[in-house]
């Protein structure tokens, strides 16, 4: 172009230079935007006397027009004696291409229409109506669809298609469909703007069966066509999407010109991913022959939002040793949110670096944001307070990540500051920073808070005109969380739309916490549409509340429904499982999350082997524990947890010690089972051994539970006196589990000096455990103190202590039979008495045999 220019511009300055000349030089200057250039060619122009001709001032106002010199264009413009529809249409689409500009040209457009002439053309509509559509203003459209249909310009494809694309910009579905069959002559720009416009509202389905029907005509898609479609495909979910996918992905491979457009294949890569076809996407990508930014973004954000952290982390590897310009704000966007799942703190801080040397990205904002999200999530709040303070150019969201970062940090000072700082600087508050600020006052348990906070969303409107639930969730489990279901009821029945799934399931998430099962319930019942969460929460809710047969029900209909279950589902039914000893059904539960593939969850093997244990299965527990690649802390607790249960604690110390070679840091929770364990062994030096190592070598500040775990572990061990002595040096009061336990021992070992202090003190702490007095009892006629016998009877009557029946139950050809004391009722009544009967008889004979 610049050569051309250079060839023209001695012929302009000879005086007898055609005007023809000068118009393709104005041409030249308009396809570069080169203003400064097309003025000094202005100047030439009337030096050499060919401001008259028509033909160079079109040229002149086309670029002036092209290079946004929009005030000198209208200046010529308005100098112009005679103007066609040519000049008009030039002046206008200059206009129309500024956003800035665009109320000038509406001005413009209604002085061509009262002038009467020129009379606006079809090109003139295709320039107006976009910018129409642009501002909002359907009556003004309509209005010049009135006028393009009184005129006959309706059913030309130029302005049908602009008014197809207006409607569909608008919601005007019908109206977009009727201007659409109203074009004559269709071509593929009016298939582009019926389809973006259906797929722009969300009417996926229609969009591809029109796609379908463009298909069969005879007007073949574009590029343009196929890149909007593709991406729709994953919207209509499982294996339609994906089928879809594919077939899209067949007709690009038939038609190769499609194939050299980026858009097209860029398209087809977010498509498999967002299905999760991550071999076809990574196929793709690698056959590619020009990949381009928008490629890597792609291929990036795909991955990571599919959880593919390693993955993500080696493309982004790969990426930055091409020789591109390297990576941009939506790459980091994509990348940074992936360094805290890894725990990988190093390449965080080097995109920091990236960004602090190019002052691009330095100054955008989203990425700030990112970085001190990515700072906040790996824990190192101390850096991401610095970078935010350093940031001058703070939004709402900004404010926003870092009140976030503090209150999951449980930094309550510094979060009170920030807020109060926030509202100072004239920050306004939205959803999310109120949904921040719920959270953190119902994690410290500030019920006043939370009612200032569902106070102010009120009066500022946002509760009101959040569209989606989120807030009022919020303020539901906050309240429930806040032991106040009176609040958190009265918010469920009076919000607009209170039958979503979200808010229906987090009532019921707030009654189930508070064992309300019947009152959850009853929300279930009323529910017209149910997730897995839900089914998820009350196959919990009747779990926990000792209803195993109405939790087992309810697990077997959420499957008639044709849904899935996850490890939630598994999760919420194992302890039903425990509840009913039933091997049986843990089993099933087992095969079906290895036929899920969800065997990979680490937390759900650990809860199987803690159930498989509490059914008395051992030695699955075991085989789980050792065929499991990954292990973790909640494993290793589960597996010495199971040895400890039946009474096996040279192997519970196994694990332990196998644990603490693999260099993982124990919890309390863990040293708790280990020293039960040892106590039940009776391996007291052990357990002392691992008690004194609890501050010495792991940190951790021995709890009640634990100095209760040390006077067992004595206690069984037969040292009484020893325990007795443990427990008056408590460096505080010993609760009624530690003298419970101490009064147990005593029970063993016929201890009763001993037995009889520990009950003064127990009785002290909790006088209306009827248990602690049953064993007092039998403490006392085991050594035939028959006044203390009585003693012990006569308080239990005057506090009007009763028993609880017995009650055992066992599962037999997968049927399970509960015994109660004093029950007659079982239908095999006769045959287990006469069974009890014979065995009765054979170990007397055996008795008298030995003897």
């Amino acid at each position: 172009m610049n050569y051309l220019l250079s060839s023209l511009i001695p012929k302009i300055q000879n005086p007898t230079a055609d005007y023809q000349i000068l118009a393709n030089v104005l041409k030249c200057c308009a396809s570069i935007s080169d203003g400064m250039l097309g003025k000094a060619l202005h100047t030439c122009v009337i030096k050499l006397g060919h401001h008259s001709c028509q033909f160079v001032i079109k040229a002149l106002l086309n670029m002036y027009a092209k290079s946004k010199h929009l005030d000198d264009c209208q200046k010529l413009f308005r100098t112009v004696n005679y103007s066609d529809t040519v000049m008009w249409n030039i002046v206008l689409s200059g206009f129309a291409c500024s956003p800035l500009h665009e109320m000038e040209m509406e001005k413009l457009f209604n002085l061509m229409q009262r002038a009467c002439y020129p009379k606006p053309t079809s090109v003139t509509l295709a320039i107006v109506v976009p910018v129409i559509a642009r501002s909002g203003d359907l009556g003004a459209g309509k209005s010049l669809h009135c006028y393009a249909v009184k005129n006959g310009l309706d059913c030309e494809t130029l302005v049908g298609n602009a008014f197809v694309s207006m409607y569909a910009k608008s919601g005007n579905i019908l109206d977009a469909e009727a201007t659409f069959r109203g074009i004559s002559d269709k071509d593929v720009v009016s298939w582009n703007a019926m389809i973006a416009g259906l797929i722009e509202n969300k009417l996926t389905d229609r969009a591809f069966e029109l796609f379908r029907l463009m298909v069969r005509g005879s007007v073949l898609p574009n590029y343009a066509t196929i890149a909007n479609i593709i991406p729709t495909c994953p919207s209509l979910g499982g294996i339609n999407g994906y089928q879809l996918g594919r077939q899209m992905h067949c007709y690009v491979l038939r038609r190769v010109e499609l194939l050299s457009e980026a858009t097209v294949i860029n398209a087809l890569l977010s498509c498999y991913l967002r299905v999760g076809n991550f071999e076809g996407a990574e196929t793709l990508f690698r056959n590619m022959k020009s990949k381009d930014l928008v490629s890597w973004n792609s291929i990036i954000a795909g991955y990571a939002a599919n959880g593919e952290w390693l993955k993500t982390l080696d493309f982004f590897r790969e990426f930055t040793k091409e020789e591109m310009s390297g990576p941009d704000s939506v790459t980091l966007m994509s990348i940074l949110p992936v360094c805290p799942q890894l725990n990988n703190v190093l390449i965080g801080k080097q995109i920091h670096g990236y960004v602090i040397r190019h002052s691009f990205l330095h100054q955008d904002i989203s990425v700030i944001n990112a970085l001190i999200s990515f700072y906040a999530k790996c824990g190192n709040i101390k850096e991401a307070c610095h970078l935010f303070l350093l940031t001058s150019n703070k939004d709402l969201i900004s404010w926003n990540t870092m009140l976030d970062a503090l209150a999951e940090n449980q930094l309550h000072e510094q979060f009170i500051i920030l807020l109060k700082e926030m509202l100072r600087e004239g920050m306004k508050a939205d959803s999310i920073t109120l949904l921040a600020v719920v959270h953190y006052f119902a994690n410290i348990s500030r019920l006043d808070k939370v009612k200032e906070a569902h106070g102010f969303s009120v009066r500022s409107g946002i509760l009101l005109s959040y569209t989606e639930p989120t807030l009022a969730n919020a303020l539901l489990d906050a309240y429930a969380k806040c032991c106040n279901l009176k609040y958190a009821n009265r918010i469920f029945e009076n919000l607009p739309g209170s039958n979503n799934v979200i808010t229906c399931n987090s009532m019921i998430s707030g009654f189930v916490k508070y064992g309300l099962h019947e009152d959850a319930h009853g929300i279930f019942k009323r529910m017209t549409e149910r997730d897995l969460t839900t089914w998820n929460l009350m196959v919990r809710a009747y779990a926990e509340n000792d209803c195993p047969d109405q939790a087992v029900s309810l697990f077997t209909e959420l499957q008639h429904h044709k849904m899935r279950p996850d490890a939630m589902s598994i999760l919420s039914l194992l302890p039903v499982c425990a509840q009913m000893a039933s091997s049986n059904l843990l089993k099933q539960c087992h095969a079906y999350v290895i036929r899920a593939f969800l065997d990979d969850d680490v937390y759900l093997i650990g809860a199987f082997i803690d159930v498989y244990s509490k059914c008395a299965t051992l030695k699955y527990a075991y085989k789980l524990f050792q065929s499991s690649p990954v292990k973790d802390l909640v494993m290793f607790t589960a597996m010495v947890g199971g040895y400890a249960m039946h009474g096996m604690g040279e192997e519970a110390l196994g694990i332990f010690y196998h644990m603490l070679e693999m260099d993982f840091r124990p919890d309390h929770v863990i040293i708790t089972t280990v020293l039960s364990a040892c106590s039940h062994a009776g391996l007291v030096d052990e357990g002392l051994k691992i008690f004194d190592s609890m501050e010495k070598t792991h940190q951790i500040k021995p709890s009640m539970e634990h100095y209760a775990c040390v006077v067992d572990l004595l206690a069984r061990g037969g040292r009484i006196k020893d325990a007795f002595s443990f427990v008056t040096q408590l460096p505080f009061q010993a609760d009624a589990d530690v003298w419970g336990t101490l009064l147990g021992a005593c029970k063993i070992h016929q201890e009763v000096d001993v037995g009889c202090a520990a009950a003064n003190h127990l009785f002290q702490v909790n006088a209306n455990d009827i248990g602690n007095y049953i064993v007092m009892s039998n403490l006392y006629a085991a050594n035939a103190r028959w006044d203390g016998v009585l003693e012990i009877r006569r308080s239990m009557k005057m506090r009007d202590l009763k028993k609880p029946v017995g009650c055992s139950w066992i599962e037999v050809e997968r049927k399970k039979s509960v015994f109660a004391a004093g029950d007659y009722s079982h239908q095999q009544r006769g045959l287990i008495y006469e069974t009890l009967r014979v065995l009765d008889e054979q170990i007397k004979e055996l008795y008298e045999y030995d003897l």
